[in-house]
């Protein structure tokens, strides 16, 4: 008997540790898509931390400054372009679209980061959670100070974007924003500072969670992550964004409306107010088949109907999105329908 034992023992030793660790889960594999930005940019000290090019380090070099992130993940670089994100555009817009969906239907891929500018980074992430539709996760992170800056927060921010798309919690979770330790849903993630590491917040709920010592920690899941998936096709509608103010005349409505605007979202003060007068030029667009959409220039809190007029003017209530993501579905939408309300429908949604 005791022979019988020994041999089992020496068995279990010759077989390959893969298949005595069966519990084990595979390591995860997560491609680091990278677009360029401020966590790619270069500054000529130390010190510059806004006198700085954007888009200039490639995803290699990214990555080499971190080598423990190979630790969390069997992580490959592609590098998409390399611009400063206020040079975002629909071309590059449609490239990472199909870009990121071809990824995430292969097999050697079980997660996906995007670096990426953080001035539009909130821009892409909603677009983003419109056109794609995966369980696998897809987390954007990008960073305030550029790579050379004495205490680069990009190198951080790129682990733990790694982090989140690797941890089985984050999927089926939607689109995600990783900055300055914490998670993001896309739909909710804003930028609220020009310069601070911790420029990103949302406003109304707060991060889903944040990078523990042991990982990906989520304390909530997301308010809304079953979007409308839309199909990204260039060139898509113009739709322009008019910020309310004191005195506004409404003169740039019409000036939107003969650049050829088929939709305008009008930043109104506190719950979507629009003054008197931008309201008559707003009216007679919808009139002629623009979609007036009422957003808000407040950080916080959703738009909701209002006064009678704006409703039997057909303007369209934008809900919790701020202006700038309001713009991204306004344009998807129109690039499916005219219809004012299958459009409302989409925005409630």
């Amino acid at each position: 008997m005791e022979k019988l034992f020994l041999l089992a023992a020496v068995m279990l030793a010759m077989t390959p540790a893969y298949i005595r660790t069966v519990a084990a889960a595979p390591h995860p594999r997560v491609t680091v898509l990278a677009t360029g930005g401020t966590i790619a940019g270069r500054g000529a000290s130390p010190s510059d931390v806004t006198a700085y090019r954007a888009g200039v380090i490639g995803v290699d070099e990214m990555l080499a400054v971190v080598p423990e992130i190979q630790g969390v993940a069997d992580v490959t670089g592609e590098q998409l372009c390399n611009i400063d994100s206020k040079d975002m555009n629909d071309e590059l817009w449609q490239r990472l679209v199909v870009r990121v969906n071809e990824l995430l239907t292969r097999d050697d891929v079980d997660g996906l980061v995007i670096t990426h500018g953080t001035d539009t980074m909130e821009e892409t992430a909603f677009l983003l959670s419109l056109t794609v539709d995966s369980k696998k996760t897809v987390v954007l992170t990008g960073a305030m100070l550029p790579a050379t800056a004495q205490d680069a927060d990009g190198p951080r921010n790129l682990v733990d974007a790694v982090r989140v798309a690797a941890a089985p919690e984050a999927a089926g979770k939607g689109v995600l924003v990783v900055m300055n330790g914490e998670i993001y849903a896309a739909k909710e993630a804003a930028k609220l500072h020009t310069t601070g590491v911790a420029a990103f917040t949302s406003p109304d709920a707060g991060p889903l969670g944040h990078i523990g010592a042991g990982g990906a920690v989520f304390d909530r899941e997301p308010r809304c992550h079953k979007h409308p998936t839309f199909t990204f096709e260039t060139p898509l509608p113009r739709v322009d964004i008019l910020y309310g103010h004191e005195g506004d005349d409404g003169v740039l409505v019409e000036a939107a409306f003969r650049a050829g605007a088929r939709g305008i979202v009008y930043a109104g003060l506190g719950n979507g107010s629009i003054p008197v007068e931008t309201e008559k030029r707003l009216a007679k667009a919808a009139a002629a088949g623009v979609i007036v959409v009422r957003a808000s220039r407040i950080n916080g809190g959703a738009v909701v109907p209002a006064d009678p007029s704006y409703t039997a003017a057909g303007f369209i209530d934008s809900g919790a999105l701020n202006p700038q993501k309001a713009r991204v579905l306004l344009r998807l939408a129109l690039a499916n329908t005219g219809d004012r309300g299958e459009i409302q429908k989409m925005f409630q949604e």
